[in-house]
């Protein structure tokens, strides 16, 4: 009996966990949820919410990536699926293992939310991947991150906390269109699934 104790305590700590993780994540949605009603150019209402979907909670999808600052990087229009543009900036590199595969993605700064002292330190990662218009949105999906988050050259990416553009849900908005440098070849089965309302049209 003895001999059992370690590996129950091990055991139990790993279920305590991811216990805990799921109840972060579930707060965290919860708040995203909530941030739809509040926001007055939101594309949902509160009557929507129930279409929203999510994977469970995998904290193997919450990695820890080296990251690799970009000097001199030229400011370019990154496309929207409206057909006009937005200015952004190539930020930094980030590569990271991710269930066995190494991965590089780019970090990438608005220019018109970098003006702004709200949002100056908001780095945005667009990505798409294997999961597109079978169980996510065909356009993919959104991270936000801060460049605070960034100690000793490395930064956590939970692609729990991955979202929908207003894009999935509505016509009108002027969404960017992730760059290819950021199409990832496999399938991250976690964050925001497919809204199975009806698409909107804005007014």
């Amino acid at each position: 009996m003895i001999k059992l104790l370690p590996i129950l305590f091990l055991f139990f700590g790993l279920n305590s966990f991811a216990q805990s993780y799921s109840n972060q994540i579930a707060k965290h949605r919860e708040g995203y949820k909530q941030d739809f009603i509040k926001e007055s150019n939101s594309p949902l209402k509160e009557n929507d919410l129930q279409n929203l979907h999510f994977y469970d909670a995998d904290s193997t999808y919450k990695v820890v990536a080296t990251v690799e600052i970009l000097k001199n990087e030229k400011v370019f229009k990154m496309p929207t699926y409206d057909g006009t543009s937005k200015e952004f900036y190539r930020y930094a590199k980030i590569t990271f293992d991710l269930n066995g595969n190494q991965t590089a993605m780019t970090l990438y700064k608005s220019i018109a939310l970098a003006n702004n002292p709200v949002y100056k330190d908001l780095l945005f990662l667009p990505f798409t991947d294997e999961t597109n218009s079978n169980e996510t949105y065909g356009g993919g999906r959104y991270i936000d991150l801060s460049s605070k988050e960034i100690v000793n050259n490395k930064i956590e990416i939970d692609f729990n906390k991955a979202y929908n553009p207003y894009c999935a849900y509505s016509d009108g908005y002027r969404c960017p269109v992730p760059p290819e440098e950021n199409d990832l070849q496999l399938e991250i089965k976690a964050g925001e699934k497919l809204y199975t309302g009806e698409k909107k049209h804005k007014k």
